[in-house]
């Protein structure tokens, strides 16, 4: 089968590879890119594992097209820290407790990316709602939540 050239931007890189006709693009950034940060949860777009953003909106990377992104721009969870600095997230899902097992939890970083770019400063049912198409079976989503306020009011320059 041939395959058909995808040239995108990944993380701040520009990115080529070569893709099969109806290649969704979880695949394609994990076998062709070899980005590994989103994870293959159910691959029929309920449980947020693959979330990435495409544009700066989530989006269920199991269900997209890979042909969907060209020209465009798609950020990771891999994309997230600048060297070894963690971003403020990650920082506070790693402070709190918010990733246990962590298969979650790069959906749920990119959907919350999503919210803190949308809306610096969100209410609890706010984020709440960002994360709504995110499962997680290990934190009950309080520590989440409360991970995710806490890096808006740290890249606010505020106290929680």
């Amino acid at each position: 089968m041939p395959k058909t050239p995808l040239a995108f931007t990944l993380n701040d890189a520009e990115t080529g590879i070569f893709v099969d006709d109806g290649q969704n693009l979880l695949e394609a950034l994990r076998r062709g890119a070899g980005d590994l940060s989103p994870k293959y949860g159910c691959g029929q777009g309920t449980c947020g594992a693959c979330t990435v953003l495409i544009g700066g909106v989530p989006h269920l990377s199991c269900l997209t097209l890979a042909e969907a992104v060209a020209g465009r721009r798609v950020d990771t969870t891999a994309g997230l820290a600048e060297g070894a600095e963690l971003h403020p997230l990650q920082r506070a899902f790693m402070e709190g407790f918010a990733a246990q097992c962590g298969y979650c939890t790069p959906g749920m970083l990119m959907a919350a990316k999503a919210l803190l770019a949308a809306n610096p400063r969100p209410s609890r049912d706010e984020v709440i709602e960002a994360i709504s198409g995110n499962l997680c079976r290990c934190t009950g989503y309080e520590p989440i939540v409360t991970a995710i306020l806490e890096a808006a009011a740290k890249l606010q320059g505020r106290a929680a």
